[in-house]
This record gives C-alpha cells, structure tokens and sequence, in this order.
C-alpha cells in the first residue's frame, strides 16, 4: 500500500488530510461518525480573544457549485476553549491545529500567549476571515500591515506557526513572502471569497452584513492557481485548500505543490468525506504505481 505520510512543520501526519477550521468544529460530533485518528489532522474552529456569539440573521446561503457563509467566528473564545474543549481536542490521535484569528494586534498576540504552552501541535493565525465587520479582512489584504503581526505572534509563539491566507489579499504571493520572511513555518491557502447574493423578492442582500464567504466547488479552480503560484514563491510548506471533493481533487493540489490540503464545504456534503478520501488515495496510487506524495508533488 502507498505512504500517505507528510511532514508539515517538522510534524509527521499520518496522510495529507486536515480539517479546515470552522468546518469540523473541535472533532467531538464527526468523531461519533467515523474514526477522526485516521485524519492527517484537524483545525479547530477559529477561536479569537473574546467569545463570539457570531452573526444575526441567515448565516449559510447555497450557491451553484459551493455555499456562502456568515457565521461570524461564533466561538467560545481562547479562554473557554482552554477551560472546556482542549482537554478533548488535546488527546486526539491526529495532528491538533488551533485556529486562532483577532479583531486588533493585542487580541492576537494575547490569546497566543494564552495557548502557547498548551497541549496542541500546531498554530493557524486567520488573518483572512472575510465574514468579520472588523479585525481579520484588514489584516489579510495588504502584506505590510500582516507583516506587523506576523511578526508580534511569531515573538510570543515557539509553537510551529502557519498563516491562512486570504485570497482577496491585494498579492497573494507577496503575502505568502512576507509570511516567510517573518518566521512563518508554512502558509494554508485559501480562506473563503468575499461574496454577495440579493433576495430580489425583499430588495434587500440575503445576508445582514451584506457580504460572506463564498466556498465549494466554484472556487477550487483559482484556489488550485494562487496554491500553485505560492508553492513555488516560498520555501516553507503549502496547505491548500478551496472547493476540495474528492481525491483526485488532492492529488491536483499535491501536484501544484501542496504538502498538505484541508478540506471544508465537502463535510456539510458528506461527513465521512474525510476516511473516503483517505481510502480513494490509497487506491489511485495503488493503481498508478505511485509509492510516496513526494514523487508528484510540485510536478507540475
């Protein structure tokens, strides 16, 4: 049987299948479906400094080929994440990311200080959240103002860092080099587009903060691009994600140069995507004689 193991950030995983954050919650509810240790690794829901109760109004919205959301990062904050869900997220049998975003430079550099002795492998800094009146979308666009950042967390952090990029960033390439340059580990691209619908029966934008995130399928053939065009700008891993459905969906973002992938909309679709894809990897290397990831990464 094929190797399906990677290395992201010095860290082994059992195969390049990550949860995206904010699609699998911290692991407990599809743990009852299927057997989550067989995961590469999970991305908790994105936690900030503060809880969250999220946005008003309708928060998922279906789209031609993916869906929009506006949730808001509803989360129960970096503090009641220590207090109630860590101790489960800590004892998972698969590579443990926690998601972490901020409305100001201090909520970041805060609730880092908070978790960076905790028990966990790894930490995402959301700098890309478009669905947030404040904080995220700003610090995501320009590569200047998320070098600050980057830099104050990459200070107050040994924990292995990896960035998640927006892809309405004014260069996503460039941010991908500022993230290196200030001590990134990796980078995992990309989040959700800014988006729009209109209820043209109410005359009025479907959703209350006007925009949302637009995910799925749609977007996977540029997410594949900017996961390609980073992938060969930097020198430190790649985590793709974006409209991801099945295997062959992996392997292409392997190919462009991915050392990983996170998959997201597909778990609303199907919530034992995650071992089917496993096993569907397994398969298409059996078949095409392909013993390692390594062999087609970045081929292309």
């Amino acid at each position: 049987m094929a190797n399906l193991k990677v290395n992201l950030c010095g860290m082994e995983l059992k195969n390049p299948i990550i949860m995206a954050s904010g699609t699998f919650g911290f692991g407990k509810e599809y743990g009852e479906i299927y057997d989550i240790s067989k995961l590469g690794g999970i991305s908790s829901k994105g936690l900030t400094y503060y809880a969250k109760p999220g946005n008003d109004g309708l928060r998922v919205y279906e789209t031609p080929s993916g869906m929009m959301n506006s949730v808001g990062l509803e989360n129960p904050g970096v503090e009641g994440f220590i207090k109630k869900e860590l101790p489960d997220f800590s004892k998972l049998d698969t590579c443990r990311i926690v998601n972490l975003g901020g409305n100001c430079e201090d909520d970041y550099v805060e609730g880092v200080k908070l978790l960076d002795d905790k028990d966990f492998d790894i930490l995402e800094l959301n700098i890309s959240c478009p669905n947030v009146k404040h904080g995220g979308m700003a610090f995501g666009i320009k590569s200047e103002v998320a070098r600050e950042i980057i830099r104050e967390v990459r200070a107050a952090t040994k924990k292995p860092l990896i960035v998640k990029l927006s892809p309405n960033a004014e260069d996503i390439v460039e941010m991908a080099k500022v993230c290196e340059e200030e001590g990134a580990d990796g980078v995992s691209l990309v989040n959700t587009f800014k988006a729009m619908a209109i209820d043209i029966d109410n005359r009025k934008p479907v959703f209350n903060n006007v925009t949302a995130g637009l995910s799925g399928p749609a977007i996977k053939p540029i997410a594949l691009r900017m996961v390609y065009e980073v992938s060969k700008a930097v020198n430190i891993p790649v985590v793709g994600m974006g409209g991801i459905m099945n295997a062959r969906d992996v392997i292409e973002f392997i190919m462009a140069g991915a050392t990983c992938v996170q998959l997201g909309t597909v778990n609303f679709v199907n919530p034992r995507i995650g071992e089917e894809i496993i096993e569907e990897l397994h398969k298409y290397m059996d078949e095409n004689n392909i013993k390692s990831l390594d062999e087609i990464r970045g081929i292309i």
